[in-house]
């Protein structure tokens, strides 16, 4: 006899798990470029401009945020499991492409992919979790799922960083990558179950609404919507300028690969563990407080990077970026499946996660132009201004939306 579903953590915590160690591996997938894809552009390609070696993100960055879109929309129309296996079978080609690449081309190609890779299978975790957890563990529920990804990011950085320096930019590292795919896709076709039944336990009625409003609403019409969309934008601005330009600057100030993976995986590593715990404070505490001081945070860490030199003060530097960025991550997540009726949840969270992660393809544009005009630590220096700026908005746009919370 099948037992009728259930929300909440506890009495779904096998698959809860299990979808954890999905998205870390979602994260594996990604992490595989953090540290080495910036020096084998230089190396082995020859790109000397910044515009041109930040080419990668900028595609990854608007083919997730298209991809993140879909997701949402795809998972209401045929579920939520079909979108999770289809993103992992994107994602298969992703690093025997970077391994046999003779020219550029397929590395873009490949990142490409990548950014359809994680916009569905990450977008998909997280709407299979808000669907399983219910409205009171919302934001530790999120705090995991990131943990999972960005700890995953972590740790598959700073494992390539020692490949690479052991036996060179390829293939070695990307071994690593289609390990995590081949993974991934075996556990979300063979044990991952569907979630979408979940959706009508948190709410009895259906909120129709057309896919065009439910957009219009989350990027404009709803002041927190619209807050944590404008404020996920900055904050992938940032991580895009960590990822392409922070392993430049190291190698540019002397550090070796060794010492540059260790950087490129201090800010995922706090990053992910850090947002556990923010996840839970902001189920406590409440949502704005959380997002608006993590994007100051994240500011001025970034002005510290621009200042500093050496391995251990831009030690210090990446992990307060990191720990600004878990304040920041699973909250908006959280404050958005707060807002969303559950019966359009699931496209907000994807029109969310599309602003998000276009946030990628803007911190790229910005900061290779910055970078090539006035040098790194000026396009640097600028990304910490926009990302304070960011924090002012929610300060005055955002309200609480803690379902309880005094202020809500």
């Amino acid at each position: 006899m099948t037992r009728a579903p259930r929300l909440g953590l506890r009495a779904n915590l096998p698959q809860f798990l299990l979808l954890v160690l999905v998205n870390a591996l979602v994260g594996g997938t990604l992490g595989q470029e953090r540290a080495v894809l910036p020096l084998l552009a230089e190396q082995e390609f020859a790109l000397s401009a910044y515009t041109a070696l930040l080419t990668y993100i900028l595609v990854f960055g608007l083919s997730k945020a298209a991809a993140n879109f879909f997701a949402g929309t795809l998972s209401d129309r045929y579920g939520r499991k079909p979108v999770l296996a289809a993103g992992w079978l994107v994602g298969l080609p992703v690093p025997l492409l970077i391994i046999w690449a003779p020219e550029w081309g397929w590395v873009i190609a490949a990142n490409v992919l990548l950014g359809v890779n994680q916009g569905l299978t990450w977008s998909t975790t997280v709407i299979m979790k808000i669907d399983l957890v219910g409205p009171e563990r919302r934001g530790l529920a999120m705090g995991f799922n990131e943990s999972a990804g960005y700890l995953a990011v972590a740790v598959t950085a700073l494992v390539t960083g020692y490949l690479a320096e052991l036996y060179g930019l390829r293939p070695a590292p990307f071994l690593l990558g289609l390990a995590y795919v081949v993974i991934g896709l075996g556990l979300s076709v063979l044990r991952v179950r569907e979630t979408r039944e979940f959706v009508s336990l948190e709410a009895s009625d259906d909120e129709r609404r057309s896919t065009r409003d439910v957009f219009v609403t989350t990027s404009v019409r709803d002041p927190s919507l619209s807050a944590a969309s404008q404020a996920g934008l900055v904050n992938n601005l940032n991580d895009g300028v960590a990822w392409g330009l922070f392993p430049v600057l190291f190698a540019a100030e002397g550090l070796n690969l060794v010492e540059i993976g260790v950087l490129t995986a201090v800010l995922p590593a706090v990053w992910g563990v850090g947002q556990i715990a923010a996840g839970a404070l902001s189920d406590r505490w409440g949502r704005k407080r959380l997002i608006m001081g993590g994007m100051f945070l994240q500011g001025g860490a970034l002005a510290w990077i621009a200042a500093a030199d050496g391995f251990l003060p831009w030690t210090a530097a990446t992990a307060l970026i990191g720990a600004g960025t878990a304040m920041v991550y699973p909250t908006l997540l959280a404050a958005v499946g707060d807002v969303a009726h559950p019966s359009w949840r699931a496209r907000a969270v994807g029109v969310y996660r599309l602003w998000r992660d276009f946030g990628f393809a803007v911190g790229a544009l910005m900061a290779g132009l910055l970078a090539d005009s006035f040098g790194i630590r000026t396009a640097v220096v600028a990304t910490a201004a926009v990302t304070a700026l960011s924090g002012l908005v929610v300060a005055l746009r955002m309200k609480e939306t803690r379902p309880g919370h005094p202020a809500a």
